[in-house]
């Protein structure tokens, strides 16, 4: 090995593309590769979002209607006859809190839970959530159960 054949090692050099824009000699002087005039030959340029080439962009063209409301809870809500699975699969016994529901997949941490009245159930069970139908109270509490609001 000596000076003349000494070479970076493979992959340290990455080659930096074509320098434009460096005076006419380069062969990429002038307008640097962008053309002539239009929004994208100028410096500062950037495509807005949904931008269509002056075209109505579809964010636009499409109505609008009804109202969001920004104080709307949402709810999971969970059915009486899954919570019947659920003891018959002996997944639950005697009691379903928050805890239970987030071990089994049935809520998400930041999630409130509403307890639905779809199904029977067979059980006595003490179930905590956020929020019961009155169907649902009515079925728990015919199975013996017991209804606590978190």
């Amino acid at each position: 090995m000596n000076l003349s054949n000494l070479k970076p090692a493979e992959g340290s050099v990455k080659s930096q593309g074509k320098r434009v824009g460096r005076g006419q000699g380069s062969g990429k002087g002038g307008t640097a590769t962008r053309g002539h005039k239009g929004a994208k030959s100028r410096s500062g340029y950037s495509k807005k979002i949904g931008f269509e080439g002056g075209q109505m962009p579809l964010q636009r063209r499409v109505p609008k209607f009804g109202f969001t409301n920004i104080n709307r809870k949402e709810y999971q809500p969970i059915n009486l006859d899954k919570i019947q699975e659920l003891i018959d699969d002996k997944k639950i016994t005697d009691t379903l809190d928050f805890q239970t529901m987030l071990d089994l997949g049935l809520a998400r941490k930041h999630e409130m839970v509403k307890i639905l009245g779809r199904g029977e159930l067979k059980s006595k069970i003490t179930i905590t959530s956020h929020k019961f139908s009155a169907s649902a109270v009515s079925a728990i509490e015919a199975a013996g159960g017991q209804v606590v609001t978190l």
